[in-house]
């Protein structure tokens, strides 16, 4: 080989090497992400968090990235008691960030230990809020919202439906895990920025006694119904009642206001006509005798009167008919036919 290709091929060696240091030493930094540099393992400086092409030691330095976008932590249902000893299963999520990489990086090294330590922390705060509150706290929105109600459960005097009263709400509740869990979460280089309740399930043990009670205070409420519905018929049938008997009273005594009327001009016009003429007195007499015959005599009646009485003067000059016998003169006798 002659000395001029030898040198050629140096040249290209020495070319190849420097590229390869060139890119070993090259890397570059997203705008989506941060990077931490290690060296043997361990950190070296400050975290890299600006975007562009940056530089650092071939071979022995490696380039960690870290995600610098907010990240979602969704946790897995859980069962747990509320103060009120009743078991829901608490569905959450949260959103958090990386704020301090080489804290985050010396303490999790990966986003994978960072979730399973967000379950712990999360989890564990939230069972303790959820202890310390009644379920209706973790079910309503806010203390100030008032939920809508029909009827008898509008009436503040009523027990029936009753609500425990609220002093917080879910977002207070939601508040306090949040003020609970930052500051351990903060140690590892994680910035909590927000947690919700998702979902709130009763426990499938004690969903059948919640049924119960509901339907238990709705029948309540339909014999409250009933019973307003039972007073109400018996106010109406009351008024009804004493509207009946003021009206028949009423007509009872017009009745016998016309009647009195009605037997007072009878009488004149009787008096006038008695004192016309004899013979028109004497048939009065006949006439009023005859409606007192018809009203003290019925079938089968046995009479028992003297011969002077008045009632016997007619009697007594009565014309037997064929096979009828007459009356007895002392006044005994069948007299229901004439």
């Amino acid at each position: 080989m002659s000395g001029g290709n030898a040198r050629i091929l140096l040249a290209l060696a020495l070319v190849a090497v420097a590229a390869i240091l060139l890119v070993s030493s090259l890397y570059t930094v997203n705008e989506t992400e941060q990077v931490i540099i290690t060296q043997f393992g361990r950190p070296v400086g400050d975290a890299v968090t600006t975007a562009g092409l940056k530089l650092k030691t071939p071979f022995v330095q490696d380039v960690n990235r870290i995600d610098k976008r907010i990240l979602e932590w969704d946790g897995n249902p859980s069962d747990m008691p509320t103060k009120d000893k009743l078991y829901i299963a608490v569905d959450l999520f949260a959103r958090w960030r990386i704020t301090d990489p080489l804290q985050y990086f010396l303490r999790l090294r990966d986003e994978r230990s960072a979730q399973s330590r967000l379950d712990d922390i999360l989890g564990s705060e939230t069972r303790n809020a959820v202890a310390k509150h009644e379920l209706i706290e973790i079910v309503r929105t806010t203390k100030d919202r008032v939920p809508l109600a029909e009827g008898v459960l509008a009436d503040p005097n009523s027990t029936v439906g009753a609500l425990v009263p609220i002093e917080k709400g879910r977002e207070e509740v939601e508040h306090e895990i949040f003020a609970a869990a930052s500051p351990k979460l903060r140690v590892f280089g994680i910035e909590l920025l927000d947690i919700r309740f998702k979902r709130i399930n009763y426990n499938a043990s004690v969903r059948s006694k919640i049924y119960d009670r509901m339907i238990s205070e709705r029948r309540q409420i339909a014999e409250l119904f009933r019973s307003e519905g039972k007073g109400d018929a018996a106010r109406i049938l009351g008024n009804r009642d004493r509207e009946l008997d003021r009206i028949r009273s009423e007509a009872y005594r017009r009745v016998q206001e016309i009647r009195g009327e009605a037997d007072a001009k009878a009488t004149d016009i009787y008096a006038s006509a008695y004192n016309q003429s004899p013979q028109a007195a004497e048939f009065f007499a006949f006439t009023r005798t005859l409606e007192t015959y018809k009203s003290i005599i019925a079938r089968n009646t046995t009479l028992m009167l003297s011969t002077e009485s008045d009632l016997f003067k007619f009697l007594k000059s009565m014309k037997p008919l064929e096979g009828i016998p007459a009356p007895s003169p002392l006044g005994g006798g069948d007299l229901s036919q004439p």
